[in-house]
């Protein structure tokens, strides 16, 4: 049944299926990219987090504009998820080293373009599956296609924001955040063409793999900061004893 018609668009019933499909999609999917765009802006002063969250956001989507008509070949080609899932892993050990409670490691200062540049290369290499499913929910369309792209901006930018502020009073969340980045790696690593044509993992190496991941990138960060707090303090004892002011030869 023909609802009307907007140009080339015709609302018909498919139409409107694909249009509920693609938006269901965005509200399941736009959560782990809030998730990097929060831990992200999270060093910057509150004054410019929205600003970065807008840009960032923004930048990645039109990013995924263009990348959405190459994903399913660039899919076919091994080693791609690979990359992409050690990369993600790696932003959210950064990520949650930066955002460690721990009082005596001191932030590097970090700038909106900073921000930004990790939340376009982290976007995108997450959105591989949104691109996909949103590409196969529009069915060719163009208009469903854009506009399904063009909504998880205000869906991200919302919840990003929403969880910055979180992460601030409760930083748990924080470490939950990372947990959910190391998950998406991981998925992505093991399904990479090249591993699953090698190793044909089972469904149970699958979750297997994404548990590890989970856990790992907090105990690697935790590492990490520790290694970092005690090279911290060993160059405080060194200055320590080199000061003529407190005594030192």
């Amino acid at each position: 049944m023909d609802l009307g018609a907007l140009g080339e668009i015709h609302f018909t019933w498919d139409f409107l299926v694909s249009l509920l499909s693609i938006v269901l999609i965005d509200l399941v999917l736009a959560g782990d990219n809030a998730v990097i765009i929060a831990m992200a802006v999270r060093g910057l002063p509150s004054s410019q987090r929205k600003k970065g969250i807008i840009c960032g956001a923004g930048a990645a989507v039109l990013l995924r504009v263009l990348c959405t008509f190459v994903t399913a070949q660039l899919l076919r080609i091994q080693y791609v998820k690979l990359i992409g899932g050690a990369v993600i892993i790696w932003i959210a050990v950064k990520l949650l080293m930066e955002g460690a409670h721990e009082e005596k490691l001191q932030r590097e200062p970090k700038t909106i373009w900073q921000a930004i540049w990790v939340i376009v290369v982290a976007d995108i290499t997450m959105s591989i599956d949104n691109m996909l499913a949103v590409g196969g929910a529009s069915k060719g369309n163009v208009f469903l296609l854009l506009f399904g792209l063009g909504l998880s901006i205000p869906l991200v930018v919302f919840t990003s924001n929403l969880l910055s502020i979180l992460m601030d009073k409760y930083p748990i969340i924080v470490y939950i955040g990372a947990a959910v980045l190391g998950r998406v790696g991981g998925e992505m690593m093991i399904t990479d063409p090249f591993i699953v044509g090698v190793l044909n993992p089972s469904v149970y190496v699958k979750y297997g793999t994404e548990a590890f991941f989970t856990v790992g990138v907090i105990v690697c960060a935790k590492l990490l900061v520790r290694r970092k707090l005690k090279h911290m303090a060993g160059k405080e004892e060194v200055v320590q004893d080199t000061d003529p002011a407190t005594g030192g030869s």
